[in-house]
């Protein structure tokens, strides 16, 4: 890619989140951290309400999602309990709503109502991670993508020991992670399915979560319906 070539990225977030217009800047040689950003939600300023829901075999979690600021929050009833992420430059924080108020989240492990989908993937910690090398070019899907190498800072900040992401050259969204644990086995995979487009803005419509390390493989996905009604 040219330097100083301007082009249109689509911003994913998993955290359950979407695809959202905008743009980025390469250098002919970017620097992984550089990459990294731009597969970041960037969403300040914008007040936006989704339906989605979690769906893993026969058990399907509804939720309702909001986006307001560099804030996200996840609703879920039955019982009630709301999931705060916190986005910002240096990282992103989880908090846990409770009668007391909002906690923050310390045990990334934890399973969100029973899925494949735990408080450390909803937070999307490894997009923050201060550790990022540049593994070189590969094709993933037939689009070109920069492959790059995560580390958390530390052990104790993720039950991850490396990431590796894949994020397209043209748009800077990603569209896999294979997640290792610390003994540099693959236990779980995230990937890009489908997106929509809704008002004029791409929001993910499906992904699939798998683990890879247990004997039941039935995969996690998370289905974004669409404006709330």
């Amino acid at each position: 890619m040219a330097a100083g070539r301007q082009v249109k990225r689509r911003i994913l977030a998993w955290g359950l989140c979407g695809l959202f217009a905008s743009s980025a800047t390469f250098a002919a040689d970017p620097a992984a951290q550089d990459i990294l950003r731009s597969a970041r939600l960037n969403e300040s300023g914008q007040h936006r309400v989704l339906d989605g829901h979690l769906r893993q075999g026969a058990q399907v979690v509804p939720f309702r999602l909001v986006f307001d600021g560099n804030l996200i929050r996840y609703e879920f009833s039955n019982p009630p309990e709301t999931l705060v992420v916190r986005l910002g430059e240096q990282g992103s924080r989880l908090e846990e709503v409770t009668k007391s108020g909002e906690q923050r989240v310390s045990r990334f492990d934890k399973k969100v109502r029973g899925t494949d989908i735990t408080y450390e993937d909803i937070a999307l910690k490894f997009l923050y991670w201060p550790k990022a090398a540049l593994q070189g070019e590969e094709t993933m899907l037939t689009r070109r993508c920069w492959k790059l190498l995560l580390q958390p800072a530390s052990p104790a900040e993720s039950q991850y020991g490396t990431v590796m992401l894949w994020v397209e050259k043209e748009s800077g969204a990603f569209l896999q992670a294979d997640a290792y644990d610390r003994a540099a086995k693959l236990v779980k995979r995230f990937k890009v399915i489908s997106a929509q487009r809704i008002n004029g803005e791409w929001i993910l419509k499906k992904m699939r979560i798998e683990r890879l390390d247990s004997e039941d493989d039935t995969p996690t996905y998370l289905e974004i319906e669409g404006e709330e009604k």
